[in-house]
């Protein structure tokens, strides 16, 4: 699907985990709407095969994990160097841990926790005093996880609970400065972390229960959402989060 009602021909932005999945959708909408994109991750080759066929001059991919502060500071002036400036930010790149926390060893707390939360304070630490030059805004790919508990995933929605909230306390330090922050919160998507939900038929259909929409989401379903809070036309909105999620998060949870 190619989301064309937006034009962002002379910004510049950049998506954090744009390799794959909903981070790879909300990159393509960007580029066939005339940006400026940079797309970072920890594997170049799927950095590349995003890229691929669309105009090089348009186009940036920088090696980086969002988890390190030295590396996620070198991609921002890579992007900066690059274009010459910073208009969007798409915080997507996330770990994903699926598991009681009686099993949850301090490893598996530091992989997610690091990438999630201290990969969002890294990339909006080094990126936030060019989006005040640039009076740009942020997009957090949140998770309706982050509104409420889930069984087995206590500590990725925590994580996905701390960046949302994030999204609301900068809104208000950062509004007076002209720069927005905004998240969207898909429910199940389909991407390579949900792949053993995918796999798994009577998991599958359960989650599906849940969504009044009768269906998994796909990544191009969360892009246009994106590109909408990024737009000129979300001018007036900062602070918010948008559920893009099949209508998920409007049910009390009892049974179908």
């Amino acid at each position: 699907m190619t989301v064309n009602d937006y034009s962002f021909a002379g910004k510049t932005v950049l998506v954090t985990g744009g390799g794959s999945g909903i981070g790879r959708a909300i990159a393509e909408a960007f580029l066939d709407n005339g940006a400026n994109v940079a797309i970072s991750g920890r594997r170049r080759e799927k950095l590349d095969a995003v890229l691929e066929g669309h105009p090089a001059e348009r186009a940036l991919a920088v090696e980086a994990d969002v988890a390190d502060d030295g590396s996620a500071k070198a991609m921002v002036d890579a992007v900066v160097e690059r274009f010459g400036s910073l208009d969007v930010v798409v915080n997507n790149a996330a770990a994903y841990f699926n598991g009681s926390f009686d099993t949850m060893s301090l490893d598996d707390w530091e992989a997610i926790r690091s990438t999630n939360i201290d990969g969002f304070v890294h990339v909006i630490r080094h990126s936030v005093g060019e989006l005040e030059k640039s009076g740009g805004n942020v997009v957090v790919v949140g998770s309706v996880s982050g509104m409420r508990g889930d069984w087995g995933q206590a500590a990725y929605n925590a994580t996905k609970a701390a960046i949302m909230n994030f999204v609301q306390s900068l809104a208000l330090d950062y509004g007076p400065r002209g720069v927005r922050f905004n998240a969207v919160a898909p429910a199940l998507t389909i991407t390579d972390l949900t792949k053993e939900v995918e796999d798994d038929e009577a998991a599958l259909a359960a989650a599906v229960n849940r969504i009044a929409l009768g269906r998994p989401g796909q990544p191009e379903d969360i892009a246009p959402a994106v590109l909408f809070l990024a737009s000129a036309d979300a001018g007036y909105i900062t602070g918010a989060w948008l559920a893009v999620d099949g209508g998920t998060s409007a049910s009390t949870g009892q049974a179908h």
